[in-house]
């Protein structure tokens, strides 16, 4: 009995499809099994070099200047939305993030020498950036600092925007010193989300720094970048738990500390009404918890201008949403003398700069 041509049309079709769904299938295995064993797994304490100098090798009597800065890999200026946030764009063309990028150096440049910059997402290689090696970029622009990086975003191919991947990223924090530190680790922070969501997201951390003091101290610097989105809240209370008790067990010794940099979440305390620069300001909740810090601790940031712009849309003075999420803390043995946001309008990145100047006591 011969098959009829529709049956025969159907099965035909069947096979086709079931072959090209196995295909995909196949594929996506063959993928989640390279991101698996691929997956950057740093060690929960790591040893940064600390390359010889000519650098002072303590820290004198007087005032100290920090500067703490998410670059937005120097490609979130002004022009730009991003797909994570609600906006459809990925990267800047390359024109573009010339621009940022050499907008951030010369910033950084005309600010007034600090003593430590502290910057957050910071690339190196990565496609999102053309593949310039941003890290070296600042060691040679600031040649006469002690640079120290590391890596909180390292995966060799994020697949989204299906449309358009990401690709390629490597990205971390970066902590640049006039003085010569006496140690640098990078201290991972703990990490909530499943399998295969986690092969694709940061591993967040923060990168501490020592220094001698002349007074026989040592002074602790921490770079910063904390978890962001709704559904890292977990994360987040155990990334402060961890940064907590480094602070709190560094001061007990009788160390000065400073930790800094980019929190994704308000300063205590933050009121909304106090920023007066036109835009409309959010909060961002949770927020730093009521008592994470004993009450002698200060925290450092500028109450009346923000450091942080949405990127649903490319900014609009007025109509763009802004916070502050970027910020010092002090410990008790530091005296505060002055915090400002440098206001650049958000020109080469989604966050503006905060400047602070600081007497150890």
């Amino acid at each position: 009995m011969k098959t009829s041509p529709i049956k025969k049309y159907i099965r035909i079709s069947a096979f086709v499809v079931l072959t090209i769904v196995g295909l995909i299938v196949l594929c996506l295995a063959l993928f989640l099994g390279y991101s698996t064993l691929t997956d950057y797994k740093p060690e929960k304490k790591e040893t940064l070099a600390i390359a010889h100098s000519t650098l002072p090798q303590s820290i004198p009597p007087g005032k100290l200047e920090l500067l703490t800065w998410n670059i937005g890999y120097c490609g979130l200026g002004a022009k730009m939305d991003f797909f994570y946030e609600g906006g459809t764009m990925v990267q800047p063309d390359k024109e573009y993030y010339a621009i940022c990028r050499d907008g951030v150096i010369n910033r950084l440049k005309s600010a007034s020498k600090p003593d430590f910059i502290l910057m957050q997402e910071v690339d190196q290689h990565s496609e999102r950036t053309y593949l310039d090696n941003q890290v070296d970029r600042f060691k040679s622009a600031f040649s006469d600092y002690a640079t120290f990086f590391a890596l909180n975003y390292k995966v060799p191919f994020v697949p989204v925007p299906l449309t358009s991947p990401m690709g390629k990223v490597n990205s971390g924090i970066l902590t640049m010193s006039r003085f010569q530190p006496i140690e640098a680790t990078r201290y991972q922070y703990p990490s909530s989300y499943s399998w295969p969501k986690r092969l694709f997201l940061l591993d967040r951390c923060f990168e501490l720094t020592r220094y001698k003091v002349s007074n026989g101290r040592q002074l602790v610097v921490i770079n910063t970048h904390n978890s962001a989105f709704d559904d890292a809240a977990e994360m987040r209370a155990k990334e402060l738990k961890l940064l907590k008790d480094m602070i709190v067990n560094e001061y007990s010794k009788g160390n000065y500390v400073i930790a800094g940099g980019d929190w994704n979440q308000n300063p205590l305390p933050f009121a909304m009404d106090s920023i007066r620069d036109g835009n409309i300001v959010k909060t961002i909740s949770p927020g730093i918890p009521a008592g994470f810090l004993p009450a002698a601790y200060t925290w450092a940031y500028d109450p009346t201008h923000p450091t942080n712009r949405d990127v649903d849309k490319p900014y609009f003075k007025g109509k763009t949403k802004t916070t502050t999420i970027d910020f010092f803390v002090l410990s008790p043995n530091i005296s505060l003398l002055s915090t400002h946001t440098l206001q650049y309008g958000f020109e080469f990145s989604d966050h503006q700069p905060v400047q602070m100047i600081v007497v150890l006591n």
